[in-house]
Order: C-alpha cells, then sequence, then structure tokens
C-alpha cells in the first residue's frame, strides 16, 4: 500500500512539471522544444504509474485509486505552485482541496 503512494508521489512530481514547469522554464522556447521536453519527462512518470497502479489495484478498487491519484495530484501541485512556480494558492484551492476530501470518504466508505 505504502509502495503504492510512494510510486504514485514521485509520478506526480514528474507529471505536474511536464505538464506545468514549462511555463517558468521553457517560456522563451518555441513550443515545439516545450512539447518535447515535456514529453521526455512523462516518460518517467508513467515509469512510476504504471507500477503504482498495478500494485496498487491488488489494495485497491479502481475508484479508490484515481481518488488517491488526485488527492496526491492536487498535494504535489501545491507544493509545486509555492515552491517552484512562487504562486500563491486561493482561498478557492482550499475549497477545492475540502471537496476532494468529501471524495476519499465516499469512495472509501463501506
Amino acid at each position: 500500500m505504502l509502495k503504492t503512494i510512494g510510486l504514485l508521489l514521485l509520478s506526480n512530481v514528474f507529471m505536474t512539471y511536464a505538464w506545468y514547469g514549462h511555463l517558468k522554464t521553457l517560456s522563451g522556447k518555441p513550443i515545439w522544444i516545450a512539447i518535447a521536453v515535456s514529453w521526455g519527462v512523462a516518460f518517467f512518470e508513467y515509469c512510476f504509474q504504471v507500477p503504482a497502479n498495478r500494485i496498487g489495484y491488488s489494495y485497491f478498487n479502481l475508484g479508490q485509486l484515481k481518488i488517491i491519484q488526485e488527492v496526491i495530484t492536487m498535494v504535489v501541485f501545491s507544493i509545486f505552485t509555492i515552491v517552484f512556480m512562487k504562486e500563491p494558492l486561493s482561498r478557492n484551492f482550499f475549497y477545492a482541496s475540502l471537496c476532494l476530501v468529501g471524495a476519499v470518504y465516499f469512495i472509501f466508505k463501506k
């Protein structure tokens, strides 16, 4: 179970950078360079994501895996936004995160 969460965490670090890192680091470069670099970074995301889901599917159902992924995505994205992009998070981001807490509750409710 912890292995799944750890792998999902690593995969999200790569994917968040692939999706949004180019906005800061490659903003002056042509779009095709940003696409190529992001695609290369995303490869490593898949190297963690696929094993995480295969391992996790023995513990969690598909819906639970997806919600775990979304919560990890919000946590990684929050840190990335503040630390790497140097942007503040809005109150609405906090409210959206609370909605995810509700999603966690309902997806794991027996």
